[in-house]
């Protein structure tokens, strides 16, 4: 069972400017988490660094890095950074992306996801040691032959903590064996937490000699907040469309019971019909996916949660919005979930 739930923020969309400014008026307000994303166009270790410099209390972490787009080596070394910047409040969140992803924005082999994960959380693990000596590794997708020259002081801290992504059951798993935590798809229903993920989480955790109670469950969810709550739920319903014109989640879509919605929306997005596509997201499965609508709605929203996720990441909606509303929806929702009145610190 998950203890008291606690609340974090990512925006999407926003600039790097925007993310620090952000994650300081989460800090200020009292939020246990920023968050930043990493895609084409972000650099989520660059992002978050700026957010550390930002904050003094709040953890902040990558939801998530791409662990394919780098070398454990330097992957390590990042986090080393990242860490001492953030006085050790940093969380390592570590992601494939698709398969389709793997194999054409980073040139590597989509083969066995959940190995290769495994085997680079476990290696940036010694090689977050790596003051203690020499390191020989051959392994399925890493090679790693390393003698640290000189002498190196050790981390800041001995354990970093190390979060992982997973949607279907075998990646969940992963998190189970060898991570801190997992980070949850913004996909994820309470039924799918319930019926999939707690289930994968303990499966993981004995396959590793675990407990699953130690593995913490957090989970990025669709936010949207405003006076209105019908605008509120429209932003929230076009990033669900956005998600679902996605191929590779037809098959979670088809699990949580919004198949044929899904098959609408990628219809609808193949003739570049945006707004049909954001029409055929139906109230149900905003209710579904999203904590949506006026401040009230939302924090009775996130309550669903209570029990399930440890985490609950507020994922804000960036498609077909401005930069300004963005950073405006993220500035409500720290509002409404914390009962502060967040300004541009």
């Amino acid at each position: 069972m998950a203890g008291p739930l606690t609340i974090g923020i990512e925006p999407q969309g926003a600039s790097v400017r925007d993310m620090g400014e952000i994650a300081a008026a989460a800090d200020a307000a009292g939020l246990d988490a920023a968050w930043t994303p990493e895609l084409y166009n972000r650099s989520a270790t660059i992002t978050v660094a700026a957010m550390a410099t930002r904050t003094t209390r709040c953890r902040v972490g990558t939801a998530i890095a791409y662990g394919v787009g780098r070398s454990p080596l330097v992957l390590a070394a990042e986090a080393r950074d990242l860490d001492e910047i953030s006085d050790g409040r940093f969380v390592l969140g570590l992601g494939n992306g698709t398969r389709r992803m793997i194999s054409d924005w980073h040139g590597q082999v989509p083969d066995a996801p959940a190995v290769r994960m495994e085997e680079l959380v476990t290696l940036v693990r010694r090689l977050w040691r790596i003051h203690e000596g020499p390191i020989a590794h051959d392994g399925r997708f890493y090679r790693l032959h390393f003698a640290p020259t000189g002498e190196l002081q050790p981390p800041l801290r001995d354990h970093l903590p190390i979060y992982t992504a997973g949607v279907n059951p075998r990646m969940i798993e992963t998190a189970g064996r060898v991570a801190d935590g997992l980070l949850g798809h913004t996909l994820f229903t309470t039924k799918y937490l319930e019926d999939v993920v707690l289930p994968a989480i303990e499966r993981g955790a004995a396959h590793a000699g675990r407990d699953p109670q130690d593995i913490a469950i957090a989970s990025l969810v669709f936010a949207s907040v405003h006076e209105d709550a019908e605008v509120a739920r429209r932003e929230a319903a076009a990033q669900i469309a956005f998600y679902s014109s996605v191929k590779s989640y037809a098959k979670l879509l088809e699990t949580i019971g919004f198949g044929a919605a899904g098959e609408t929306i990628r219809e609808a997005f193949g003739r570049g019909d945006l707004d049909a596509m954001v029409a055929a997201v139906p109230d149900a499965m905003v209710d579904a996916l999203a904590v949506a609508g006026t401040p009230e709605d939302v924090r009775a929203a996130l309550r669903r949660y209570d029990g399930l996720l440890d985490h609950a990441i507020l994922y804000t909606p960036s498609f077909g919005l401005t930069p300004e509303r963005v950073r405006e929806s993220a500035l409500g929702l720290i509002d409404a979930v914390t009962g502060a009145t967040c300004s541009t610190p």
